[in-house]
C-alpha cells in the first residue's frame, strides 16, 4: 500500500529542469535541452534505449527533423519525490497523425536521470 499518492498538479508546478528540457525540446534546442541530463542518462522512446548525453543528442536532432507536429502539454503528476510525468498531446505527420504521450522523469541531483516517452 502507497503512503503517498501520485499528485495531479498543474504543468506550471513541474521543476524547472523537466520544463527547461520541455521548452528547448518543443524549440528544437539540442544544446539546451542536453544540460537538463545527467551525463549518464537514459531515454527510452518509441521502444529505443538512448544512454548517455551524446546517444540522448543524437536522438533530439533526429526526433526533431523525422515529423513535423506539435505539442501541447495537457498535465502534470508528482508520484514521488523524485519521480514526475508530463502528459502531452501530439498531432502531426507521423503514423496516425496524433496521440497522447507520458513523458515518465526520474531526476537526481537536479538532473533527468531518465525519461521515459509512453503512450
Amino acid at each position: 500500500m502507497h503512503d503517498n499518492p501520485p499528485r495531479t498538479s498543474t504543468p506550471d508546478a513541474l521543476p524547472e529542469v523537466i520544463t527547461r528540457y520541455l521548452k528547448a525540446h518543443r524549440a528544437h534546442d539540442t544544446a539546451t535541452a542536453i544540460t537538463a541530463f545527467t551525463r549518464e542518462a537514459t531515454v527510452i522512446d518509441d521502444g529505443n534505449t538512448y544512454e548517455g548525453t551524446g546517444a540522448i543528442g543524437e536522438w533530439l536532432d533526429r526526433s526533431a527533423t523525422e515529423f513535423n507536429y506539435t505539442i501541447h502539454l495537457t498535465g502534470a503528476q508528482q508520484t514521488d519525490a523524485t519521480r514526475y510525468i508530463a502528459t502531452h498531446h501530439l498531432e502531426g505527420n507521423f503514423p496516425g497523425g496524433a496521440i497522447d504521450l507520458r513523458y515518465r522523469f526520474t531526476l537526481r541531483d537536479g538532473l533527468i536521470e531518465r525519461l521515459v516517452i509512453e503512450p
